[in-house]
């Protein structure tokens, strides 16, 4: 398979997690922890099979950025599944899409980087489109909470790639089996202390979409992905990924059925043209 068809696959299984988490009956750390731990069996396999170990010794210096970030992944997983459970799924993917600006923003003051005036206006062209869509919800405390959620995970997936950015030479591979390990431990704790594991009690629908989640759009995906990205334009991944919220959005309207009003409409076409602007700049 070519990369470029790789990569459009990827992104567009990203965008249909939502159907699979709606049907699962666990709580949203619980989902996150058994995504990491079944996808980490997989790319431990699949490494296993190209016969690629981890070389633990070249990268020992990074190992602490690499657990921050494998931390702040658990983290955005739980606040995203969390957040589909209060508001539409178009609404929290699209405040899940607000995490480039934050990256501009967050980048201005981790690493002393400046900001254009092509940022500049995508900041405030995005920051509008957030304002659309979620003016018309702010009576819904449902629907706020929601948005909370989504925007942290927006920020979460931002201290992601912010980390991930400081952390040179490390195979993507290597680095997403590391930050699984690290989501694993520290959601196990935190489950552990919240209740516990509630699998055994999961249905067989359950269970399926979750192995779904784990393998499918987690394990596999995630190897076309990084395998993909060397073969790849700067520019291409940019307008490419794009089509994981646009999936989204789709599946949310048209098989969810949920409500998304004109303004709402146009508030994500701002936020998503914005951000693309805003990734396209840092790729010419």
């Amino acid at each position: 398979m070519r990369s470029i068809n790789k990569f459009i696959t990827a992104m567009i299984f990203f965008g249909t997690i939502s159907i699979f988490i709606k049907n699962i009956s666990l709580s949203s750390g619980e989902i996150a922890f058994w995504r990491a731990f079944i996808a980490l069996l997989f790319l431990l396999l699949y490494l296993l099979i190209k016969k690629q170990s981890l070389a633990l010794y070249r990268i020992k210096k990074q190992l602490l950025k690499l657990f921050l970030s494998g931390v702040a992944m658990g983290l955005n997983w739980i606040f995203l599944f969390e957040a589909y459970h209060y508001t539409t799924v178009a609404m929290a993917t699209l405040c899940y899409y607000f995490a480039p600006v934050l990256v501009i923003i967050l980048s201005i003051f981790l690493f002393q980087e400046k900001l254009d005036l092509r940022q500049s206006l995508c900041f405030l062209s995005a920051s509008l489109g957030l304002i659309l869509m979620i003016g018309s919800k702010a009576s819904s405390k449902s629907n706020i909470h929601g948005i909370l959620l989504g925007l942290g995970a927006a920020l979460f997936y931002a201290l992601v790639i912010l980390i991930n950015k400081s952390i040179p030479d490390v195979d993507g591979l290597i680095r997403t089996v590391l930050q699984f390990i690290a989501a694993i431990l520290i959601l196990l704790p935190y489950l552990l202390l919240t209740g516990g594991f509630k699998i055994a009690a999961l249905s067989a629908t359950g269970l399926l979409n979750l192995l779904v989640i784990g393998i499918l759009h987690t394990g596999i995906m995630y190897v076309f992905y990084f395998t993909s990205l060397s073969f790849l334009k700067g520019s291409q991944i940019a307008i490419l990924s794009y089509l994981d919220p646009l999936t989204a959005i789709f599946i949310s309207i048209v098989l969810l059925k949920e409500t998304f009003t004109f303004i709402q409409l146009l508030g994500g076409a701002i936020l998503l043209a914005s951000t693309l602007l805003s990734q396209a700049s840092k790729t010419h």
